[in-house]
């Protein structure tokens, strides 16, 4: 932390020194210090699209406690909750920011986002649910479902060994929840990285560090032999498997993933797929990364040489890229201020 009034006494004798004459000179040589190290070391921002820190310090001052306290049960009863419900973050703000729509339910003349394909296998809405009734009963009408998604995520990869980062809060609720908004936003896993780089993250602020690092949460987790079957069976249209496979885990899929299963679960980070950890960078490097979208980082030099270092190196950089890249996402087009509602309960707009 920068201490500016060290600075400023350490230069406070220019003045006390200086005449009449000379005191526009002293006045450079007392605040060109304080500018030189605003401009190297600036604050950290705490407003980010409308959001800032202890949002509900006043109005609910309990709120990320309650959040806490509630996710951490869950965790403890059920750890592989934790990959889903941070998994459930990224795929609200991908899809027209982060709205909490994905936890809308569908109507009778609206399909909503969570039955839409890509989110058809997100589990733990009735977690959200349960956090949200504790909530209510402390806080009637104050803590947003978009926000409790955002601490909830930051939270299991916690609970999970992984990084804490402040979480900035303030977000509201949507009233838009529609299918077809999840397919036309959300990066499909069959997609090259580059593809999905530039079709899904940059036109949402999100560069290619922010790419490679936020893939990095597939350490924790499962996923659905459907996500990946093509690789093992039809890969491109060709009837046979993707060559980039390692060719010793290759067998090992295929006996866990029959054609046409859509139902298994696989460890995206096998051996340590419920902590949070670099071990999905590792699995990159031996050609078992389980999605296209993760193999094909690997033919991007950035992407390579970050992936590379994080996979044999200390986990120090990964986890503070993660918090950063995780503070990023969470700001796509927010709802803040008198936009949007306060859900009372997440699954319904009010």
């Amino acid at each position: 932390m920068i201490d500016l009034y060290s600075s400023y006494k350490h230069h406070n004798f220019h003045i006390l020194n200086c005449s009449v004459r000379m005191a526009s000179r002293c006045l450079y040589k007392l605040f060109l210090p304080l500018f030189l190290l605003l401009l190297l070391h600036p604050p950290a921002l705490s407003v980010a699209q409308g959001l800032q820190m202890d949002f509900y310090q006043y109005s609910c001052p309990k709120a990320e406690a309650i959040i806490g306290s509630e996710i951490t049960k869950v965790i403890s009863r059920a750890p592989s909750l934790a990959g889903p419900l941070l998994r459930m973050h990224f795929h609200d703000c991908f899809v027209n920011g982060c709205d909490g729509s994905v936890l809308l339910n569908s109507t009778k003349d609206n399909s909503a986002e969570k039955d839409a394909i890509p989110n058809v296998s997100l589990r733990g809405f009735g977690v959200i649910d349960g956090i949200k009734a504790k909530l209510e009963e402390a806080c009637p009408g104050v803590v947003s479902c978009a926000d409790i998604l955002a601490v909830v995520a930051r939270d299991v990869v916690v609970l999970r060994d992984g990084p804490y980062w402040d979480v900035l809060t303030g977000r509201r609720d949507g009233r838009r929840s529609v299918a077809a908004d999840a397919l036309n936003n959300l990066p499909p896993p069959f997609f090259s990285a580059s593809q999905n780089l530039n079709q899904f993250f940059l036109p949402k602020g999100l560069d290619a560090k922010d790419q490679v690092v936020l893939l990095g949460a597939h350490t924790i987790g499962t996923s659905h032999c459907s996500s990946f079957s093509d690789r093992l069976y039809n890969f491109s249209g060709t009837g046979t498997s993707d060559p980039t496979l390692d060719k010793h885990y290759l067998p090992k899929l295929m006996n866990k993933c029959k054609p046409g299963d859509t139902k298994t679960l696989v460890e995206m980070d096998p051996g340590s797929f419920r902590t949070f950890d670099t071990g999905y960078y590792k699995q990159v490097t031996k050609r078992r990364g389980l999605f296209t979208s993760d193999e094909t980082l690997m033919l991007d030099p950035f992407s390579r040489h970050y992936i590379e270092r994080q996979a044999y190196g200390p986990a120090t950089e990964f986890f503070r890229d993660f918090g950063v890249s995780m503070v990023k996402m969470g700001s796509i087009q927010v709802l803040t201020g008198s936009q949007g509602e306060i859900r009372r309960h997440c699954a319904f707009v009010n």
